[in-house]
């Protein structure tokens, strides 16, 4: 069953969905342009990063066997990116106390490419590609 191979993808996107929707008074004030660069995008990237790469990782069975390997990448992709965007939206119109940015969906677009990239790299190294 395709639920019990994705709850750690699953649990790990609840998680993302609670951390975006926090009030933004319960994070620390950026005062200047490399602290705004830094910590917050690096979150972005980091938890989108692991999210594509936990999707990928346990569907790894599926990917291996897959005879059309590009659209399964930019299926999984795309449901990345799309809930990156998602993430944004409710922060720019549910969530009390935070703002959508369209820079942090560039870091959440991000994060997911490397996560694919590091996925990449981990089953070429177990299949020895």
């Amino acid at each position: 069953m395709l639920i019990r191979k994705l709850w750690p993808a699953l649990i790990w996107a609840l998680i993302i969905l609670i951390l975006t929707g926090f009030p933004g008074d319960y994070f620390p004030e950026i005062i200047d342009f490399w602290e705004w660069i830094g910590p917050d995008k690096l979150v972005h990237l980091a938890i989108f990063g692991i999210l594509t790469f936990l999707i990928f990782f346990n569907l790894r069975a599926e990917y291996l066997v897959s005879k059309k390997r590009s659209l399964f990448v930019l299926t999984i992709l795309g449901v990345t990116l799309a809930y990156g965007l998602l993430t944004e939206v409710l922060q720019a119109t549910v969530f009390v106390g935070r703002d959508g940015n369209v820079f942090d969906f560039y870091a959440n677009s991000t994060g997911a490419l490397l996560g694919w990239l590091v996925f990449s790299l981990v089953i070429r190294k177990k299949i020895k590609i």
